[in-house]
């Protein structure tokens, strides 16, 4: 480049300034040689501009290729078996009084949960009025508060029941999807491997993911509530095993003292006749 640019520099130092006609009849022009020289220059440079060009476009579509390339036979280097939901199966019934238990847990259905834990446990009875008017009014607040907790714990028992019964009956259609998204992701299909297919399977693993977090919270609820139970029930026999020593020394203490005073006193006067 700079060797043309200095040769046509001192052709056109040395040419003269009026054109002369050589032999033949042909006309040197100094002037149209110069922009002939110019333009052969410019072109030059314009076509290592294009030369680079053509380089990076060359190495842009390399790279795309290789990024383009997928892993051959995917599904055999990395699908996985992982355990399913099974519904509560094989359950003895023989006193026909399991089956609805065993219903609610694999559906989730409140009602049919609720009867069947009804049909499997104790049922409480309530006190008549005229017992609860009966005892004294600190019997009657321990009483109400047993009561209360034994209330909860079936409240509590048949949500967490209906908890499980309806992540089972859901886990079948959401192992569909994984199963679908995996296909999806270890399939070789250029429809499916294209920037937004991969960003589309992107989100719906991770709603997927926001899915199984919140069913994973869901249990941890039903587990908080039975721990908060387990805690009251504790505190109740905490609470009553303080009350009745609170009230032995109160009543009892001082009743028998003076039992054993009175004995005392009468097998120290007893005399044999």
């Amino acid at each position: 480049m700079k060797k043309a640019f200095v040769f046509v520099a001192l052709l056109v130092l040395l040419s003269p300034a009026i054109g002369r006609a050589q032999f033949g009849g042909i006309v040197y022009d100094p002037t149209n040689f110069h922009n002939a020289v110019l333009r052969y220059y410019q072109l030059r440079i314009q076509l290592a501009q294009l030369q680079q060009t053509y380089a990076q476009v060359v190495n842009q579509y390399k790279l795309a290729v290789r990024m383009a390339r997928s892993i051959q036979n995917m599904p055999a280097r990395y699908r996985a078996q992982f355990s399913n939901w099974r519904n509560l199966t094989n359950v003895p019934d023989a006193y026909q009084n399991t089956r609805g238990w065993v219903e609610g847990a694999n559906s989730g259905n409140l009602s049919t949960v609720q009867n069947g834990y009804r049909q499997t446990t104790n049922q409480l009875e309530c006190y008549s009025p005229d017992q609860l008017d009966f005892l004294p009014p600190e019997e009657r607040e321990r009483v109400l508060a047993n009561y209360a907790t034994v209330e909860l714990a079936d409240g509590v028992n048949t949500s967490s029941l209906a908890t499980i019964g309806t992540l089972r009956a859901d886990a079948p259609e959401v192992q569909r999807q994984i199963a679908n998204l995996e296909n999806d992701s270890l399939s070789n299909d250029p429809r499916l491997n294209s920037q937004v297919a991969v960003l589309n399977k992107i989100n719906a693993a991770n709603v997927l993911t926001l899915r199984t977090l919140q069913d994973a919270n869901n249990l941890h609820l039903s587990q908080l509530e039975q721990q908060v139970l387990a805690s009251q029930e504790r505190r109740d026999a905490m609470t009553t095993a303080i009350n009745s020593d609170i009230y032995q020394r109160e009543n009892m203490v001082p009743e028998i003292s003076r039992v054993t005073d009175g004995l005392g006193t009468s097998l120290a006067n007893y005399r044999l006749p």
